[in-house]
């Protein structure tokens, strides 16, 4: 099996390792030169251009995209209706819009191009080794590269969804779910550090982390910061927002479905900018933690 990756950032490059480790052959494209030069240093395969990555692999081609949601994607989809052939698959594997990836799914099946929308799970590191992945498409193109999947993803980490858009449906109420998550364990801590105890911030997630009902991934990565600065000092506390948690928000009004603990999360990311707090300092380093987003160092 061969593919196209198009981006290396903190996830594209981490996917092409996880892929190259499991014996599938990538070429990589990123616009960054400085992109390039670092996943060539580490041994990947790369080209200097979105017309070079087509013309490498052989048809029927099958190509993924690790790009930000929006006009990068939008625009290089472009690119590649206009280089592609009948038959050729392209993933998005980004945290587009559901309803941009229901107009992509159209747009290129003009020129029989098959897509499939995929929502990545597992931060940095499930990009890397056992991701998790929601994917949404033509069933018949789905089984044709499931066997990728299989090989990317962890055990029982892959779902086919059903149409075009309902990939990153799933993964955007996902994000929400996230958000309100983070945000429990954010004002927990708060609450901790205004409580008459003094308590140890580190020592506090690692026990809530071993058998307790909120253990979890995130409590571990929580337990991870803490250990590298007690207070999480370093941080603002501000809690940046990359546009998954508005949409789930907007979806859940727009169905008459009461969200409230999602909605709140959303408006605190919103406040965050306002204030510093240690809420917004564990939610920030939470999200930088397991996604490598970014933080605003004091």
């Amino acid at each position: 099996m061969e593919l196209g990756m198009i981006g290396l950032g903190k996830m594209g490059k981490n996917l092409v390792q996880n892929m190259q480790e499991q014996g599938i052959k990538v070429t990589a494209f990123d616009l960054a030169l400085t992109a390039r030069n670092a996943a060539k240093a580490e041994g990947i395969t790369v080209v200097s251009s979105l017309k070079s990555l087509v013309a490498s692999l052989a048809s029927p081609r099958l190509i993924w995209s690790m790009l930000p949601a929006g006009e990068p994607t939008n625009s290089t989809f472009k690119q590649l209706e206009a280089l592609l052939v009948a038959g050729d698959i392209v993933i998005d594997g980004g945290n587009s819009y559901y309803q941009d990836s229901i107009k992509h799914a159209a747009q290129l099946a003009t020129k029989k191009i098959h897509f499939l929308d995929v929502g990545t799970s597992g931060g940095m590191a499930g990009a890397r080794k056992n991701g998790n992945f929601m994917i949404g498409g033509e069933a018949e193109i789905f089984q044709q590269v499931e066997p990728l999947f299989q090989k990317i993803a962890a055990p029982e980490g892959y779902l086919y969804t059903g149409p075009a858009g309902s990939g990153h449906y799933l993964k955007m109420i996902h994000n929400g779910i996230e958000y309100g998550m983070m945000q429990a364990i954010g004002e927990g801590f708060e609450i901790l550090q205004k409580s008459p105890f003094d308590y140890d911030y580190q020592a506090v997630a690692r026990v809530w982390e071993h058998g307790s009902v909120i253990r979890g991934w995130l409590m571990e990565l929580a337990e991870q910061e803490f250990a590298q600065d007690p207070k999480l000092s370093h941080l603002k506390g501000i809690m940046h927002s990359s546009g998954e948690g508005a949409w789930t928000a907007e979806e859940a009004i727009k169905l008459h479905v009461p969200a409230p603990v999602i909605g709140n999360a959303l408006m605190m990311r919103y406040r965050s900018e306002e204030k510093d707090t240690l809420n917004g300092k564990v939610v920030a380093a939470l999200r930088n933690s397991f996604g490598g987003h970014p933080v605003d160092q004091k």
